[in-house]
């Protein structure tokens, strides 16, 4: 109990071998993790976290390279996590976003760390969010989650960043790719990067003209924004559309929609990750459950029902309600 009170006090003051071993925590599921993180909900409530989301190759990592010194000149603490792909057959990754943001490495008001997406879809790792919560817990003002970034399906993203931007190239493909449905629709900013190549004009103004039509009566209006990670050129103009993004949700009444929306999404997944645990755990040792295992392969129940009396299993083992045998 004390070594878990003396470990959240270093978290919230920004101890950063603490923050990193509460990380770990929650990447390795460790069942402590609960407990730390209902420790941390209260702090970090103000901490903004900004998705960074696009294709393979779209210079994502060194976008936000060039975010974190833009608003590090505004006096900000910065967090990011970083996710990057694991491998199908090892299940390791080589974490190699954070190379490209090494100048920020010795930062004291900037921490960086890389996840592999251990399989998990939709361009998240499995502990992003609680990682996330715990860099916000630490007194970050800003929280960079940088998506592995696999394409138009890659939508987790929206359920936990207040802001997202999307990251495009001129080489994302012919114009169709901008009128469909996903990802395209999910972005608060858009970003032509590489825009010193041929075609990012014509990009740009595909862009415009899906928003023209998608979104006219929509309060707030995604900005098409240009720019080279090299030279830096449109860097200062999205750091300033992140931060009028940020304000139209404060003014609108839309943040707080979103964070509850975030706050409910949240405990559906701790349900299932509770319930995951327990039959990856204990359960395998229990004898109703293996019970119903048995009716399911002998075709006596199908799998709804068998999903359903695993439920009520779970319920009445964590001390809810009885159940009536049927």
């Amino acid at each position: 109990m004390k070594v878990m009170e003396e470990m959240l006090k270093k978290i919230m003051a920004g101890d950063r071998r603490s923050v990193a071993r509460a990380i770990t925590m929650v990447e390795n599921r460790d069942p402590a993790r609960y407990k730390m993180l209902a420790g941390l909900r209260s702090a970090g409530v103000n901490t903004r976290i900004i998705g960074i989301t696009g294709p393979p190759g779209a210079g994502k990592s060194s976008l936000v390279d060039r975010l974190i010194s833009e608003f590090r000149s505004q006096g900000f603490n910065i967090g990011i996590i970083a996710v990057d792909p694991s491998s199908p057959f090892t299940g390791g990754a080589i974490l190699g976003d954070r190379v490209r943001m090494q100048q920020h490495c010795t930062d004291p008001g900037v921490f960086i760390r890389s996840m592999g997406a251990r399989g998990n879809l939709g361009g998240l790792a499995p502990a992003t969010r609680e990682a996330a919560e715990i860099l916000a817990a630490s007194g970050k003002d800003l929280v960079f989650v940088e998506t592995v970034g696999v394409g138009q399906s890659e939508l987790e993203i929206m359920k936990l960043a207040d802001t997202t931007v999307l990251v495009l190239t001129p080489a994302a493909g012919d114009s169709i790719q901008t009128i469909k449905a996903g990802i395209m629709e999910i972005a608060d900013i858009f970003v032509v990067n590489k825009a010193d190549l041929t075609g990012s004009k014509r990009l740009a103004r595909e862009i415009r003209a899906m928003l023209h039509t998608t979104t006219r009566e929509a309060a707030w209006y995604s900005p098409v924004i240009e720019t080279e990670t090299i030279s830096g050129i449109g860097t200062a103009e999205l750091a300033d559309a992140i931060n009028n993004h940020f304000q139209h949700l404060q003014s609108g009444g839309k943040l707080e929609e979103r964070r509850n929306q975030r706050n409910q999404e949240e405990v559906v997944e701790i349900i299932a990750d509770l319930l995951r645990e327990w039959l990856n755990g204990e359960a395998s040792e229990d004898i109703l459950l293996n019970e119903i295992y048995f009716s399911l392969n002998k075709g006596e129940v199908d799998p709804y029902r068998a999903a359903e009396d695993i439920l009520k299993l779970y319920i009445k083992k964590m001390g809810g309600v009885k159940i009536e045998k049927s």
